[in-house]
């Protein structure tokens, strides 16, 4: 039987790619780990994989049964997504792939679609007794407010808005734009919980990181730490109905008040996860056990805290690279 997994959307994501490597070979010394991107040659990921491929983009008409051509070429079990926009393309195909024995690990369209939406996810967390920003009416606005779409990623179109001269007629016409509470950086700590769900939707880990440094939307300098956030997630989403997989939630933390703020839920990895596994939650090995080895997973809680990771640039070199 093969075990090999493939990882779309690879880019920058080396430390993922190479987490997967090392997890698979403990039980399979033949197993690999490929990857696909629009444009593998310029991306990292894919130079330190087992092999790759390119793929179109998932908006095109072909991108799902030419993925799922190349999993069957590299006889791939499992399928790993990694940004947004594939999640809700994936989902809604996932019966395609199942029928070739390829399991992607997607949550389902349902959650994806509370996920995608902002407003939704809002609702999400109200409804699961996690309090969110406080809504800001555009008719009566209050400052500062903090302004961002409802489907956006990597901190794009965001604004923070310290009084009425700062607003434009952007702000007003463009529907996608959400105008909420502003959350004051100097009272509240900004936290990514990494968290896996199991293929029942049951909750079997969470690590709070606490976002230091952010470059482009994701973080470079971070920490793990064990406080309120892990009793608030344990207590209100200790099941997720369609979550499956590694789970990344976005939080903002009041150390004083103890107020715990949702922002958002990412249902794949997120850019920083390299930390939590490094602190210990193993969720390759997890997706391994539990989807190619057919294990139980158990709650696990044993990672470490205090954990500080610093990120730096480092190079993948390819010989004879024509463009």
């Amino acid at each position: 039987m093969s075990y090999n997994i493939l990882i779309t959307s690879a880019g920058q994501r080396v430390s993922l790619v190479r987490a997967f490597q090392k997890e698979l070979k403990l039980i399979d010394a033949e197993a690999k780990v490929y990857t696909v991107d629009l444009n593998p040659v310029l991306a990292p990921a894919c130079h330190v994989s087992d092999g790759y491929r390119t793929v179109k983009k998932v908006t095109d008409s072909n991108y799902i049964q030419e993925l799922i051509a190349i999993c069957k070429e590299f006889d791939i079990q499992l399928l790993i997504p990694t940004i947004d926009t594939e999640l809700l393309v994936l989902a809604k195909h996932k019966h395609l792939f199942l029928e070739q024995g390829i399991t992607p690990i997607v949550s389902s369209a349902e959650f994806v679609t509370i996920c995608r939406d902002k407003r939704i996810t809002n609702d999400f967390f109200l409804q699961n007794n996690i309090d969110v920003p406080r809504a800001v009416t555009k008719e009566k606005p209050t400052f500062p407010l903090y302004i961002k779409p409802y489907d956006g990623s990597l901190s794009f179109d965001t604004f923070l808005i310290q009084s009425a001269s700062d607003l434009r007629p952007y702000h007003f016409e463009n529907e996608k734009l959400m105008f909420m509470e502003y959350i004051d950086h100097d009272s509240y700590d900004e936290y990514t919980v990494d968290t896996y769900y199991d293929k029942k939707g049951d909750l079997k880990s969470i690590v709070p990181r606490k976002r230091i440094t952010v470059r482009a939307g994701e973080v470079s300098k971070g920490v793990t730490q064990r406080n309120e956030i892990i009793t608030c997630i344990k207590e209100n989403l200790p099941h997720i109905e369609g979550a499956v997989g590694c789970l990344t939630m976005q939080f903002f933390f009041n150390p004083k008040t103890k107020r715990i703020i949702g922002i958002e839920i990412n249902p794949r990895f997120g850019g920083g996860y390299p930390l939590s596994y490094l602190a210990g939650a193993n969720y390759p090995k997890f997706l391994i056990e539990e989807y190619l080895l057919g294990k139980e997973i158990v709650f696990f809680d044993e990672w470490e805290a205090n954990l500080l990771m610093l990120r730096y640039d480092d190079e993948v070199l390819v010989s004879n690279y024509n463009p």
